[in-house]
């Protein structure tokens, strides 16, 4: 708020689009400069937006143009129009005087827009003028000063011829003229000339006046529909087939209706089906015996639920109570001289995994191994590696195997001479997924000639079970120099073409 000792003018306007609707926008009052009040110790600066309300009108409080003590002095306010939808605003200027303390723009703004943009200044009166020349003293004294000092009485003439009888005398002289008034107070602002129309000392306007809708037709017969609080047209006021009434009843029921499922022709929430009675098949015959196949991630059957893919009627490791082998032994073509397990020499021996297996034992086949009772100083490691060099299984330290040869039925020859499968016991089943695997087998510690195994008749790195198109597997190699089985390993290390073993996976 303005101090009380800085004189101002509250300025007023209102702005209509030329068929009553209230415009929007701004209407913004700039000075010069920064002003300075020494007396009231401030200093105003920047412009004063007046924003057009509702209505389409402001009201604004500014310092006079002529407040005394105000540096500087002799200056207007710039006036400039920001209307919506106006394509041409308005900028002018204007006087605030504070013998005016209130001003409505629509008086002072240029009304021809063929003059030039601006207001008039008043010039300064002859008074003004005289003091700002060194008179001194009031309106009343200045004007005195303007009748000079009546002169000296003259000498009294010769009398003159009497005239004729009867005739006009001569006008006498004029007398001295009289002291000019006072400057008058400036008249009160022109009246509005018309408005829509109505040219009248007094305007009242009626909303038809304005083409608008008069406030007294909202949710009236005949007027205008209302919007609640939400934005909505109240159910009052919708008509009676719009469905704005209260239910009249539900399924027959009036008053406070809760209904059953038999009352809507529904069965109750307790009421199912079987898979049978709406002609599906459960969900628990996916992958089940006698049910349908799943399919898995790519949309193909799982391995594990196709039927089995070896031909009829031919030797399988299942037909012999093996869960895979390396190789049918019975097709090897063993030389008449044995081989013994080299002590620390890690034989690794492929095979194909094609679908998910389990497996709990590693078979080697023997020649001659009699069994710990005989040769108690041989300890042993078993396992499985994935082809990727990674151990799957393994059986740990073993330091007792039994006897080959000794299941019930075998014959005498390979009782005597200690001739069969030797399975070695892992510490967990494994269940192997389709893909490569290694068998291996270690004699970690021994005399070289503790064990004797079956091997493939082909010593040299021209083997046939090598020959491979990429990616690389090695069905048959060795890795020297181990004490226990590796957690990985990489076949790019180790040696091929060293006494193959024949090895098989089980579960017992």
């Amino acid at each position: 708020m303005l101090p009380e000792s800085i004189p101002t003018v509250t300025v007023t306007g209102r702005y209509l689009t030329p068929d009553g609707r209230p415009l929007t926008g701004n209407v913004t009052f700039r000075a010069p400069s920064v002003l300075t009040f020494g007396d009231a110790d401030v200093i105003l600066g920047g412009p004063v937006v007046a924003q057009l309300d509702a209505t389409g009108a402001i009201s604004v409080t500014l310092p006079a143009t002529d407040a005394p003590g105000m540096e500087p002095d002799q200056w207007a306010y710039v006036v400039t129009e920001q209307l919506a939808g106006v394509t041409s605003n308005r900028s002018y200027a204007i006087l605030l005087p504070l013998e005016h303390p209130a001003v409505d723009l629509a008086d002072v703004a240029p009304r021809d827009p063929g003059k030039p943009n601006y207001i008039p200044v008043r010039g300064d009166s002859a008074y003004e003028v005289a003091v700002e020349h060194g008179f001194t003293g009031t309106v009343e004294e200045w004007l005195v000063s303007l009748i000079g000092a009546q002169g000296a009485t003259g000498a009294t003439g010769a009398a003159g011829a009497p005239g004729a009888a009867g005739a006009t005398g001569s006008q006498g002289e004029p007398g001295v003229p009289g002291r000019d008034g006072a400057n008058g107070a400036d008249g009160a602002p022109g009246v509005v000339q018309s408005v829509n129309g109505q040219g009248v000392a007094e305007v009242i306007l009626a909303a038809a006046d304005v083409g608008a809708i008069p406030s007294t037709a909202a949710g009236t017969a005949g007027g205008v529909a209302q919007l609640d609080a939400s934005g909505r047209v109240p159910a009052a006021q919708l008509p009676e087939t719009s469905g704005g009434g209260a239910v009249a009843s539900v399924n027959g029921r009036t008053g406070v209706v809760v209904l059953a499922a038999a009352d809507v022709g529904a069965s109750p929430t307790d009421h199912t089906h079987t898979p049978a009675q709406v002609g599906a098949l459960a969900t628990t015959v996916r992958g089940a015996a006698n049910g349908v196949a799943s399919l898995d991630s790519t949309s193909r059957i799982p391995v594990a639920q196709l039927p089995a893919v070896a031909p009829k009627n031919t030797w399988t490791p299942q037909a012999l109570g093996f869960q895979a082998w390396s190789v049918d032994p019975a097709h090897v073509s063993n030389p008449s001289a044995v081989k013994a397990a080299v002590v620390q020499r890690l034989y690794m021996s492929g095979m194909y995994i094609s679908e998910p297996t389990p497996a709990n034992r590693v078979v080697i086949f023997a020649r001659g191994w009699a069994g710990s009772t005989a040769v108690p100083a041989a300890r042993f490691y078993a396992g499985i590696y994935h082809e990727n060099g990674t151990r799957v299984a393994t059986s740990g330290l073993v330091s007792s195997l039994p006897a080959a040869g000794q299941i019930p039925g075998t014959a005498p020859g390979a009782v005597n001479n200690h001739i069969g499968a030797v399975p070695i016991a892992l510490t967990a089943t494994a269940t192997l997924q389709p893909g490569r695997y290694w068998g291996a087998f270690l004699l970690s510690a021994g005399s070289a000639t503790d064990f004797y195994y079956m091997h493939v008749q082909n010593e040299a790195p021209s083997n046939p079970s090598n020959f491979y198109l990429a990616p690389t597997f090695q069905r048959a190699w060795c890795l020297n120099g181990q004490t226990s089985l590796p957690a990985t390993l990489t076949q790019s290390t180790g040696e091929v073409g060293l006494d193959p073993a024949i090895m098989a996976l089980a579960l017992v």
